[in-house]
């Protein structure tokens, strides 16, 4: 996979805050940053996102939203689980 360089300006106190971040994840500084700033991008990206839905199509979704809601059993049981950290 081709990579390209990507240069960010932080103060010397922002480095430091990231350095010590990076060390206390067990990774280098690139990588820590990296991993961190695809996180947030994605996040924010997931945040923004717009359904649109065509006109022509509006009316079918109106009908699926008043179905009344499906019971699936195996959510149902999923649902009624004690979580393993309990």
């Amino acid at each position: 996979m081709a990579t390209t360089v990507l240069s960010v300006r932080v103060s010397e106190t922002e480095r430091n805050l990231l350095e010590t971040a990076a060390r206390h994840a067990h990774t280098n500084l690139s990588d820590f940053i990296r991993k961190k700033a695809l996180e947030s991008a994605e996040m924010e990206i997931l945040a923004k996102t717009v359904v649109e839905i065509p006109a022509e199509k509006w009316e079918e979704f109106e009908s699926w939203m008043n179905e009344p809601a499906k019971v699936i059993p195996e959510l149902k049981e999923l649902l009624n689980m004690k979580p393993i950290w309990e």
